[in-house]
């Protein structure tokens, strides 16, 4: 009777801790996404200029290479909470919801979201113990209370996200 020798495991190698990574878009790329491709230009706000002023002032221009966009409107309002704006790193592209470009909503409030989306280009998600990603921790939050309009713009919200929703 032969006896087959049972290869032995194959031992793995530890892995090396990777640096935190930015997020990246699931979606995928091609003609469904460039179907709803809409510019930086709205009726009240021109994003671009936003953003450029931004980078200038905060970010010493070092956010090159972005684009900035309104995201195409939902068919129905959100019921319970909403997104005002989002980035995907491996696009380097910012889109805010096409909700912020009324009438209503004032200048330094879309700049404020569009801030927000910007500092998460810049600083690195953290990791909690049981490495679970965190993008709003202290550091986040402290940068993003830098913003001169800060207490103004999240007061605005508190007040008004109700006009958003259903």
């Amino acid at each position: 009777m032969n006896k087959r020798k049972t290869p032995h495991p194959k031992k793995r190698k530890p892995v090396a801790k990777q640096a935190p990574r930015k997020r990246h878009s699931l979606a995928p790329r091609g003609a469904v996404q460039t179907q709803f491709e809409f510019g930086s230009d709205g009726v009240y706000y021109d994003l671009q200029a936003i953003f450029d002023r931004l980078n200038k002032r905060y970010f010493r221009n070092r956010l090159r290479h972005y684009t900035i966009k309104w995201a195409r409107k939902r068919s129905r309002k959100p019921a319970r909470y909403i997104v005002f704006g989002c980035i995907q790193e491996e696009d380097r592209e910012i889109r805010i919801n096409r909700l912020l470009d009324r009438d209503f909503v004032p200048w330094w409030y879309v700049e404020y979201v569009v801030f927000h989306e910007m500092l998460h280009a810049i600083v690195p998600d953290e990791f909690d113990g049981s490495g679970r990603r965190r993008i709003h921790h202290e550091r986040f939050l402290a940068r993003e209370r830098r913003y001169r309009n800060f207490k103004a713009a999240t007061a605005w919200e508190t007040e008004n996200l109700g006009r958003f929703l259903r």
